[in-house]
């Protein structure tokens, strides 16, 4: 009943924003919002098609959903850091208190992501005279997720707007796209405001009134601790809290857990492929076990599956490197670049200290790799089917 009221009120003011109308200019916004509300009514005329009740909206809808669980443990964790910072042990002790701090905190940086990724594409879209692309529903919510909680919110803009321009839009707009267009942002704050992402306390929010930590503290993420001193950070190693994702870091790569739960939908609804996606854990942790036989460092004799726990490698694995668009299309391809992007993960974190994460370097590079590798797997295949034909 509600559902049929709703559909009845968008055809009424349909006219109004249809070309032509008053609010004609808003066409492409009408028509984001109602394509997201209901299917579209739209069909192929000619040629072959599929029919399907499931279009790109709704499989990237499926993405948001398996980022939940990341996100709201990504809230409850930043009010944890943030206690923990200030020695306020009551509040650290209460899971909604910790939560709701989060909250607060995380929703700003989710409403600009949103707001200025969005009305770019609207932007474009309606001087196009295109629909709004859908790929967005997913970006936006991943920029968010792959920054410190204390990142400026006129950053997380510029970063955005960086991004859609020049990683989406310049080539054509959601499909076109050679890069990860979520990396791309971080990549930006990254290399343009350095301090502002990779600082030891960066990843907490906030302090106390004077914005002092309690002596003793530490903020910096485990990865930024193995970099600065290896034997130290490896001789009480905290696998659970790496696990659980109780430790600083970025908001929604720090639970093992919660990825994992996303990693399951993503898997069983069909969205993600696991060729990809368990190729790139196959990848860090051969390559960890490289490093392990060549030794002669702490970070190089650690167990390979530290790797996996650690930093944005679980979430680059299961939501990055996954990526439909920037991903290889041909199976062969896909496991060559999943391995290749696992490996070189860990190849960036053991072979230059200066900067103990890889992942985004890794995916990113693969991004541009992924069509040569598609190519070389056709052209392989072209010359067996030949061969096998004179044969």
């Amino acid at each position: 009943m509600i559902v049929k009221l709703i559909r009845n009120v968008v055809e009424s003011v349909k006219p109004t924003f249809s070309k032509g109308g008053k609010l004609g200019f808003l066409h492409s916004l009408f028509d984001a919002v109602d394509t997201l509300l209901f299917l579209p009514n739209t069909v192929t005329r000619r040629g072959s098609h599929i029919r399907d009740a499931v279009d790109l909206k709704r499989s990237l809808i499926i993405v948001v959903i398996a980022l939940i669980p990341a996100l709201l443990f990504g809230m409850y964790n930043t009010g944890l850091q943030h206690f923990r910072a200030v020695g306020d042990v009551a509040s650290a002790a209460s899971i909604w208190g910790c939560w709701w701090y989060g909250f607060v905190r995380m929703l700003p940086l989710i409403v600009v992501s949103y707001a200025v990724g969005l009305g770019i594409e609207i932007a474009f879209a309606q001087k196009r005279g295109h629909e709004v692309s859908e790929g967005y529903f997913v970006t936006g919510m991943l920029i968010p997720l792959i920054m410190p909680i204390d990142v400026p919110l006129w950053m997380v803009a510029l970063a955005v707007a960086f991004s859609v321009i020049f990683c989406k839009e310049v080539f054509g707009g959601s499909g076109m796209n050679v890069f990860n267009p979520a990396l791309v942002a971080r990549a930006f704050v990254f290399f343009a405001y350095t301090p502002f992402i990779s600082g030891d306390r960066v990843w907490i929010r906030g302090a106390g009134k004077g914005g002092e930590y309690i002596d003793g503290f530490s903020g910096a993420t485990p990865l930024t601790q193995l970099g600065e001193n290896a034997e130290q950070f490896l001789a009480e190693p905290k696998v659970w809290d790496w696990i659980v994702g109780t430790i600083p870091g970025s908001i929604g790569e720090t639970s093992v857990i919660a990825i994992g739960l996303g990693a399951v939908l993503l898997l069983w609804t069909g969205v993600a492929s696991l060729r990809v996606m368990g190729s790139v854990f196959v990848g860090g942790w051969l390559m960890g076990l490289l490093f392990n036989l060549i030794g002669g460092s702490p970070v190089m004799d650690m167990p390979a599956y530290y790797h996996l726990l650690l930093g944005g490698f679980a979430f680059g694995a299961v939501f990055m490197a996954t990526d439909p668009v920037t991903a290889a299309q041909t199976n062969w391809g896909k496991v060559i670049v999943g391995l290749l992007t696992g490996a070189l993960a860990v190849m960036i974190r053991v072979v230059n200290p200066g900067y103990p994460e890889g992942m985004m370097l890794a995916i990113l590079f693969m991004n541009a790799m992924a069509p040569l590798v598609d190519h070389m797997v056709v052209g392989f295949n072209i010359r067996r089917r030949t061969k096998l034909r004179r044969a």
